[in-house]
């Protein structure tokens, strides 16, 4: 029943709700992510000032979560499952979600709550009912905003907890012979210690290893281009002409839209990046940044570091390398074969090494994120507590083998959240609008002042 939903509905509505979606914030917000890239490119340089977590740790809080099997596992998924083309999907959902991800994190930061210490907490669940509430519809903006935390709950379980322990088993079983059993449970009591120290600890746990394992896996992966140079443009050809080949469109516009490319495409990278499903907010609302818009930057740069780079060059690495392996071996082993082919054995204990990382970052992450979400539905430390026992359960069972229908709880649990936020967040593009332009004005001044200041000083 989840593989028919989450073929013929989500599957069918989430490709196009992303796509008309980010074309409405696109003209809504007159693309400024293109047109003004320059002053993005200032705002995130500049200087965080302020007590609290800076807009950087609050984003390699975000990138934690983003940064996970979805870059390593879910590409090779989506070859296996929907062939190359899939990858140029993985690319049109990330363009057409880089302003939903800037949008989410606005409405975050605009409606986010404070407790009692005066820490900021914010998720989509705010900013749901807070719509409804404007709309005079109470009761069901609490239902939604409640069914959401529940989704998200159950997401962090499967994808953030289950499917990440899973990969790090399989990784470094496949490699090194480890049992589940011992991985798991290594997993589950460092992951238990690090989840309850709070978001304080877990931010500056993922400042400190989310740039280091980017920064290793993306050299490690453009050493693998570099040696098979000759055929990467070939590699991106096949990528183009498989999105579009007749198998694709053979059916018209519906089976272009039901197609296996469209559907493993998006959605693989929609588990990659988060844009649009609403999880991110409840990270980068715990930045001290003075404006909504200048946290939302940073989340047009976490699209763009985890789809349009890292999973490029992990893609393009499995096209390029990927000699003689069997697409029947488990996705990860796929991963690592193709980069093993190329540099050596040596690569393996490098991708072992890799895959820890991006999934141990991302199972505490979504701890995060599954921890406010228990906060929204009650505020008792009873229920907080719980959970994280369940989750740290989770990972332990997540490190033995797991059946395909995890995947597709995570893909239904994902996908019911996107209909849900982007609905809403298409709803309050005015907010977004308006902070929008506040942001830009205060910087034209600034800039003005700046100017006049120089020119006195001749």
């Amino acid at each position: 029943m989840i593989e028919f939903i989450n073929k013929y509905v989500f599957g069918a509505a989430v490709p196009v709700l992303l796509i008309l979606a980010g074309i409405f914030y696109t003209l809504r917000l007159r693309a400024f992510h293109i047109f003004k890239l320059p002053s993005l490119t200032r705002a995130l340089t500049r200087k965080s000032e302020g007590d609290g977590i800076s807009p950087f740790r609050a984003v390699t809080l975000a990138l934690a979560g983003t940064l996970g099997v979805g870059n390593i596992v879910g590409v090779a998924a989506a070859i296996g499952l929907g062939g190359y083309g899939s990858i140029f999907w993985m690319w049109i959902s990330a363009l057409c979600a880089m302003l939903l991800k800037y949008s989410e994190i606005v409405l975050a930061m605009r409606h986010r709550r404070y407790d009692p210490s005066g820490a900021p907490h914010g998720s989509a669940m705010h900013y749901i009912k807070d719509m409804f509430d404007s709309l005079s519809l109470p009761r069901i903006g609490k239902t939604v905003a409640s069914v959401f935390a529940l989704l998200c709950i159950l997401n962090a379980i499967s994808m953030g907890s289950m499917i990440q322990a899973n990969a790090i088993s399989e990784s470094l079983g496949g490699v090194f012979g480890i049992h589940p059993l011992i991985c798991g449970a290594t997993l589950a009591l460092t992951g238990g210690i690090i989840i309850s120290r709070g978001t304080e600890g877990i931010s500056k746990f993922t400042e400190i290893l989310v740039p280091l394992m980017t920064l290793g896996y993306l050299i490690i992966s453009i050493a693998v281009l570099i040696i098979r140079r000759d055929m990467l443009t070939w590699a991106l050809s096949r990528i183009v002409y498989d999105a579009f080949s007749p198998e694709a469109t053979a059916g018209g516009v519906t089976g272009f839209i039901l197609s296996r490319q469209l559907r493993y495409g998006v959605m693989r990278g929609l588990i990659s990046n988060e844009a649009g499903c609403g999880t991110a907010p409840a990270a980068h609302s715990s930045s001290n940044a003075k404006l909504p818009a200048e946290q939302g930057f940073w989340g047009i740069f976490e699209v763009f570091a985890d789809t349009i780079l890292l999973c490029t060059v992990t893609a393009l690495v499995i096209i390029v390398g990927f000699d003689g392996a069997s697409y029947g071996e488990s996705w990860i082993m796929v991963t690592v074969r193709a980069y093993s082919a190329v540099l050596g054995g040596g690569a393996e204990i490098f991708l072992c090494g890799a895959v820890l990382c991006f999934g141990f970052a991302t199972i505490i992450c979504w701890a995060h994120y599954g921890i406010e979400s228990v906060s929204y539905l009650s505020p008792r430390k009873g229920y907080k507590n719980l959970f994280i026992i369940t989750y740290c359960a989770s990972i332990l069972v997540g490190a033995f083998p797991l059946s395909d229908a995890i995947w597709s709880v995570a893909d239904f649990a994902i996908g019911a959240m996107t209909l849900i936020n982007v609905s809403v967040i298409c709803f309050m593009s005015r907010e977004v609008k308006q902070e929008t332009e506040l942001y830009f004005a205060k910087a034209s001044i600034s800039k003005k002042a700046r100017r006049i200041r120089a020119q006195k000083r001749r």
